[in-house]
């Protein structure tokens, strides 16, 4: 559930909407501020999103604990120069920027689940040795966000958390996609199941792959093949 979400960072992630009276936290707010269309890919930053970045590196070498700094930042971006900026700071080991990031993202009002960032985090988690944070951070997303989810998210989130090895977190993700009716299906349901069914064979658990692999023999005749990762 969301109100398990504690993270030791220097900025704790918000947590999601909620009606819950009991959750209180102070978002940093980014309004609209105009109809620019996604950046191509992700890989290509606006001079807003640049001069961003720059502005919160030279913060947090100054002051790491000013957010007034940061919400004033980030109060100037769009939805695409927030996505950017987030994933240049990941690519550069910002972390605790990126999470501070992330923290405004989720505070927006067009914002849902979006699995990629979370993806991210994990993948940064792991290369610092954070596995509890990537435990708390994962016990954020519900079944809706698993069902729901868009394009490559679901299965660059359960890579992520392969890589980590962190096994249990994937099963849950994987009860979540069984009981929100995941069937292999199509080709990219196959990839999903045998991504699933190699990770989580290799971090012993074996009778979840196995039923895994059922389910692709069921829909490819009994042939399994093996995939390139």
């Amino acid at each position: 559930m969301a109100s398990s979400l504690r993270l030791y960072f220097p900025l704790n992630l918000p947590q999601k909407p909620t009606t819950n009276p009991r959750c209180h936290h102070t978002p940093i707010r980014c309004g609209p501020r105009d109809n620019r269309g996604p950046l191509y890919k992700g890989r290509t930053l606006s001079i807003e999103a640049i001069q961003a970045v720059q502005s919160l590196k030279r913060s947090h070498r100054s002051d790491p604990s000013n957010n007034d700094t940061v919400s004033r930042t980030l109060s100037r971006l769009v939805k695409s120069d927030l996505i950017a900026a987030f994933n240049e700071l990941i690519r550069q080991d910002q972390f605790d920027l990126a999470v501070k990031v992330f923290s405004a993202i989720r505070s927006e009002d067009w914002y849902k689940t979006d699995l990629n960032l979370y993806a991210k985090l994990v993948s940064a988690m792991a290369s610092k040795g954070m596995t509890d944070e990537i435990d708390r951070l994962m016990c954020d997303v519900e079944p809706a966000d698993v069902v729901s989810a868009e394009g490559k998210g679901l299965v660059t989130v359960i890579k992520a958390l392969l890589a980590a090895d962190r096994a249990e977190l994937t099963v849950r993700i994987y009860e979540m996609m069984k009981a929100g009716g995941w069937r292999c299906n199509s080709s990219a349901d196959d990839y999903v199941g045998k991504v699933l069914s190699r990770g989580l064979r290799r971090l012993g658990k074996n009778k979840v792959a196995d039923e895994i692999d059922l389910e692709i023999e069921r829909v490819s005749g009994g042939v399994l093949e093996k995939i390139g990762g």
